[in-house]
């Protein structure tokens, strides 16, 4: 039988700087001349209990490799061997490490965009040494094995529990496209049957609890999906475990949903189609979805494979924006999951139905289309603006689609402006209409669809990424060479505001931090210098920043 060694000394003389994580492998064959270990390359057909691991990324740590092997049994040992973006999963059992090759060679798995190639290593068996290499490597296994026996009681990220919940928290960051309680479930999944989820924004911030039927489910889908994108650049997932041992739903509708009781009423949300009404319609929606159940590991849930079906685009999506997440198709099923509630007409995310907010409990006095162009132009591009004649403290907003109505919606709904918390809904109207020739609104509608001012026309822009929920802290660009820091610091003092902290940014000077006394006086600065005339032909940029001074 052959063992696998590592030799540190080596390791070191090879690989002395340059790639610290390298290691190097020496076969003892028989316990004599050892031969440098170059991979197992060629794929032997032969099962083992080994699996070897090929095509990693560089950035990839020992949890999301041990994740790998979680559904299929128990992960018994592991090598890393970052220089060659390999590793060597040793399984308990030679069947579970059978079930999960067969698994992956029929479903690629993707970390962190990343296709990972797998097959049965030559060897039987992994004998790893002390050296710093492996430390941590043994310290991961040790963390899941513990868990897996229940021998440890882990404390969660919001606080703490004692023991270990399958409830998880989930905390969507950078939602850039809307996240719907059906693409959770679509993700959530992959890595056992979700029992009920609740949803909702909490600090800005949309969140859900996700409850499993066990806690052993609830941490392997944390260890694979914690810090993955839901698409490109954006959807961030942050999980921690929920302080909550089980989740109490009383309606099923399209904020929450407990999947073991279909009975239960849809309360007054709006109506929703039943959970199963809706899994039949997404999966019988032609060419966007097909199942294809895996028989090969025991109680895995099906894997669900996007069809690029003729013509099949995501609205309000742009092409290529969408990517896999850590998991098998589990993206491409989301994606196709919004895809099929876009062409049912579910939760705003068609292009044409729900771009028109409807904002109410404005400041009359104060309220202009311009600043309301300002504000939720920061979420989307604002089409059009119309204040309501005999009711101002009304106003309709025209977004240029459904995603960005929902994005706006979601991160403005309860923020202060003038001193009043604005209550954002979607309107039932599909446009904001100009008012006729002839007839005069006192300027209280304005078309904004040709205004230079866009942040997002460009496909690609960096603005997607930047997007943030309302905070004391703006970012500041375009600022130029002439402009120093008690310029800008008097300019946003001159509308009454309190400015806490400045910071240039070190590398670039064209940028800077700003910070307010409170959320209300940023939102307000924002709106007064956005686009701000410095001089120089310099325009000034101002978003809402997620860091800190």
């Amino acid at each position: 039988m052959h063992h696998i060694f590592l030799t540190e000394t080596l390791a070191n003389e090879l690989f002395p700087l340059n790639c610290p994580y390298s290691v190097l492998l020496y076969l003892s064959a028989n316990g004599n001349d050892s031969k440098k270990f170059k991979g197992d390359i060629r794929s032997p057909g032969v099962p083992s209990r080994v699996v070897h691991v090929r095509k990693l990324p560089n950035d990839i740590n020992e949890a999301e490799v041990i994740s790998l092997g979680l559904p299929f049994g128990k992960v018994t040992n592991l090598l890393m061997l970052k220089g060659k973006n390999q590793a060597f999963l040793e399984m308990n059992t030679e069947e579970s490490a059978q079930t999960m090759v067969s698994y992956y060679s029929s479903v690629t798995p993707v970390i962190r965009n990343h296709p990972v190639f797998m097959q049965y290593s030559n060897h039987k068996e992994l004998k790893t040494d002390n050296s710093p290499n492996q430390v941590r490597a043994q310290a991961a296994l040790q963390a899941v094995n513990a868990v897996q026996t229940g021998s440890v009681s882990l404390s969660s990220a919001d606080g703490g529990s004692g023991t270990q919940s399958p409830v998880l928290r989930v905390i969507v960051e950078n939602l850039f496209y809307p996240v719907t309680l059906d693409v959770l479930h679509q993700i959530f999944s992959k890595f056992g049957t979700v029992l009920k989820i609740i949803t909702f924004t909490k600090n800005n911030q949309f969140q859900a609890l996700v409850q499993y039927a066990d806690a052993m489910t609830a941490q392997h889908a944390k260890l694979s999906l914690d810090g993955q994108n839901i698409y490109n650049a954006c959807c961030t997932l942050r999980i921690s475990f929920s302080k909550l041992t089980s989740l109490n739903v009383k309606y099923n509708n399209d904020k929450s949903r407990d999947y073991t009781r279909p009975d239960l009423p849809t309360g007054d949300s709006q109506p929703s189609l039943d959970p199963q009404a809706m899994a039949a319609t997404a999966f019988t929606a032609p060419g966007i979805i097909s199942a294809a159940p895996y028989a090969g590991a025991h109680g895995f849930p099906p894997t669900f494979a996007i069809q690029q079906a003729a013509g099949l685009s995501l609205p309000g999506v742009p092409a290529g924006a969408l990517a896999s997440l850590g998991v098998p198709g589990a993206a491409a099923a989301a994606a196709a999951a919004a895809a099929a509630a876009g062409r049912l007409g579910l939760s705003g995310l068609s292009p044409g139905g729900h771009s028109v907010l409807l904002v109410s409990n404005l400041n009359p006095e104060s309220v202009t289309p311009q600043c309301l162009f300002i504000l939720f132009g920061v979420y989307g591009d604002v089409m059009r603006v119309k204040i309501l004649f005999n009711k101002k403290e009304n106003a309709l907003v025209q977004m240029a689609d459904g995603t960005q109505a929902q994005l706006a919606m979601s991160h403005l709904n309860g923020q202060k402006l003038h001193g009043k918390a604005l209550r954002i809904t979607l309107s039932k109207h599909t446009t904001v209409q100009l008012p006729r020739e002839g007839h005069e609104d006192q300027g209280l509608t304005k078309d904004y669809s040709n205004s230079p001012l866009h942040r997002f026309k460009k496909p690609g822009s960096k603005n997607y990424s930047n997007i943030f929920p309302p905070s004391s802290t703006l970012h500041l660009s375009n600022i130029p060479p002439s402009v120093g820091e008690d310029d800008l610091r008097e300019l946003f003092r001159s509308s009454g505001a309190t400015v806490k902290a400045f910071k240039f940014f070190q590398k670039d000077h064209k940028m800077a931090l700003i910070q307010m006394s409170s959320v209300e006086e940023a939102i307000e600065s924002l709106i007064e210098f956005h686009n701000h005339d410095l001089g120089e032909n310099h325009h000034l940029r101002v978003s809402f920043s997620k860091s800190t001074i």
